[in-house]
């Protein structure tokens, strides 16, 4: 029923001070891709004293999220990615079957499984991505091959984290185009705002496809001010995103923008739900739940039946 295909990177977790921030220049809540400054980042965070080790990648988690929600059929949810044919890969294979998740990854021996160190400091966490392997996903190797197109095929709803974008634009593109094709509904999330700032072209090109655009309030006023919208209201953002131009004109697109502690709407939760053919209040109702198990917690980690009505 729904398909995702993004960054797998295995998160490492642990909680660091200011000096660790300061070292690596890193602000306390961000996202970003890791350079060469933090190669050394990396080997210090794993020799902290309370490190974890959790399976990540957005879409990854967004798609473990749905299937947890629903439980029962197992395997709703198909992921693609690419990983190392290495430890880390294993792990990462193990923690989907775990999960129920269906993932198809392609696998190469080039790079290393990919990685994610949550630096954490009080309630704020700072991630640097060293997408590795996961950088080396290609569609013609995977994505087109007939029996992994077929699973595409299957599903009724899409979601992709605009995180894929850095890695294989024209593979989220067919997704999109087919999907619009069939009326069937593709998902998109802004992920960060360095995606608005530096990837605005390949994101620009999906966006015609875009059926529900997820993003938070940091996000959201990236993405306007990149295409001059000229104003920092939530709602009137949400409004001028809605009318940009789409190519599947029988569906409206439905913006949602996240704003931490004020009037919040999750993409997590959101998507069992969807998947369910639900309302969109209950799509969100069922998004601040997972929200809330999931905030609480260190990685995506859950527990073993949501306790959702």
């Amino acid at each position: 029923m729904l398909f995702g295909m993004g960054n797998p990177l295995l998160d490492i977790s642990a909680v660091v001070d200011k000096d660790f921030l300061d070292k690596f220049g890193l602000k306390p809540n961000d996202q970003i891709l890791a350079e060469d400054k933090h190669k050394a980042l990396f080997d210090e965070i794993v020799k902290r004293t309370k490190v974890e080790y959790h399976a990540g990648g957005s879409t990854q988690n967004s798609v473990k999220i749905a299937q947890w929600m629903i439980q029962e059929p197992h395997k709703v949810a198909t992921f693609f990615g690419c990983i190392g044919s290495d430890r880390f890969g294993e792990i990462l294979k193990t923690k989907a079957e775990e999960a129920h998740v269906d993932a198809h990854y392609y696998e190469q021996n080039e790079e290393p499984t990919g990685t994610c160190a949550a630096c954490i400091t009080g309630d704020n966490r700072s991630l640097v991505a060293n997408l590795a392997a996961a950088n080396c996903y290609k569609k013609e190797k995977h994505l087109d091959l007939d029996s992994n197109w077929e699973l595409v095929e299957k599903a009724k709803v899409y979601y992709i984290a605009g995180f894929f974008l850095t890695v294989s634009p024209e593979s989220i593109l067919k997704v999109a185009k087919h999907a619009s094709d069939k009326n069937k509904l593709f998902c998109l999330n802004l992920s960060a705002p360095f995606i608005s700032q530096f990837f605005k072209e390949p994101l620009m090109k999906v966006m015609p496809y875009v059926d529900i655009l997820f993003g938070n309030e940091t996000e959201a006023a990236t993405f306007a001010k990149e295409l001059g919208f000229e104003t920092d209201d939530i709602a009137e953002i949400a409004k001028k995103t809605q009318n940009l131009p789409k190519v599947n004109t029988k569906r409206q697109r439905v913006v949602v923008f996240t704003q931490g502690k004020d009037d919040t709407v999750a993409t997590v939760g959101f998507l069992s739900a969807l998947v369910q053919e639900q309302a969109l209040e209950e799509c969100i109702r069922a998004g601040h739940y997972a929200a809330n198990v999931i905030i609480r917690r260190v990685g995506c980690t859950f527990p073993d039946k949501p306790d959702y009505h």
